[in-house]
């Protein structure tokens, strides 16, 4: 029994039940790619069966709004990938009549859908036999044949394209895919994988030569840039706030918070920023609520968080009443703070 065959017998035996493993359709298959690209089946789960339930077709998603598509998304993370969801939804309704392109040639040109989503779909909805190459797989093939080549350069990933489409079942890659991902996923974990009752474990090169905890090499991550957020959480007389939307490129594009100051090195706000902020409103009380700034890690920023609260004496013009806050797509950081703030 070779390599794959081992994998498909394995798969056959451990794998998870999951509401898009029973399915051929394009949609659901992409949708479940999508979300799971950085993200642990447990916690995408309930994000999966909350868009089906919402958007049960291409079409349904096509005809949401961003605001709608951002708030179900709220806590993924990586908001990006819902934003490029939706603008793909929308050319796959208007460009290819709902359907979505049967290749792997067709699928990678399609926005955010890129090598891995694209042979994932070919192959499980349309059998094309082309491999899948995520996380999972990457340590996987590292460990079993001992490959030291970083797998985030260019030519590692490269050479693990190659290497997986030469081990690969190519006559029930539908299978064979969804098993090696899962068998990454729960057998050849990245802490503590079953090694001991692994049906690969005599002939894995890195359980011989003691580098399972070696493997797979990644290059190092970029420096992280530490950041110093200050939002103002103002409040009028009738218990309303203000919201912004953040526009442009950058982390949350299109997502609504409070009123922010940016600091390049401090945490403190003094009146005069808060007035130049709030121009025209008359600033009455300031009170800082977390007495420790907040540090929300993101890949390549950690973000040192302060929320100050502002009073204002007049009734706010294009205010929101705090109840309607929660009905807005924010950053978790946010939503987290307004789970815990009383107005």
């Amino acid at each position: 029994m070779d390599f794959s065959e081992k994998i498909l017998s394995w798969y056959a035996e451990n794998q998870r039940t999951l509401p898009w493993r029973s399915s051929k359709d394009p949609y659901r298959i992409w949708l479940s790619e999508v979300m799971l690209q950085q993200t642990r089946v447990a916690q995408g789960l309930p994000y999966y069966e909350k868009f089906v339930e919402a958007f049960p077709t291409v079409e349904d998603m096509a005809a949401a709004s961003e605001g709608k598509i951002l708030k179900l998304w709220q806590g993924l993370g990586y908001y990006s990938r819902a934003r490029n969801m939706h603008a793909t939804s929308k050319v796959i309704v208007s460009e290819h009549n709902g359907k979505f392109p049967r290749t792997y040639a067709g699928l990678i040109q399609l926005k955010g859908v890129g090598d891995y989503t694209a042979s994932a779909i070919a192959s499980i909805c349309f059998n094309e036999p082309e491999p899948v190459v995520d996380g999972n797989v990457y340590r996987v093939l590292a460990r079993y044949f001992g490959l030291g080549l970083p797998i985030n350069s260019t030519a590692g990933i490269k050479q693990f394209k190659q290497l997986a489409r030469e081990v690969m079942h190519t006559k029930n890659i539908r299978d064979y895919n969804q098993a090696i991902m899962e068998f990454g996923a729960i057998q050849c974990a990245p802490k503590k994988p079953y090694c001991l009752h692994c049906p690969l474990n005599d002939s894995c090169a890195a359980l011989k030569e003691n580098k399972v905890n070696e493997l797979p090499v990644k290059l190092k991550k970029t420096k992280v840039k530490q950041r110093f957020f200050n939002y103002l959480v103002v409040q009028d007389p009738k218990k309303q706030t203000l919201l912004e939307q953040r526009l442009g490129k950058g982390i949350w594009e299109n997502l609504y918070q409070f009123p922010l100051i940016e600091y390049p090195g401090a945490t403190l706000v003094e009146k005069k920023e808060v007035v130049q902020k709030l121009p025209g409103l008359s600033v009455g009380q300031i009170s800082l609520f977390n007495k420790i700034p907040i540090v929300h890690k993101l890949s390549h920023q950690h973000l040192n968080t302060n929320f100050w609260v502002v009073g204002v004496n007049e009734t706010l013009l294009e205010g929101i009443p705090w109840d309607e806050v929660i009905d807005y797509p924010v950053p978790v950081l946010i939503a987290e703070f307004i789970k815990t703030f009383k107005i």
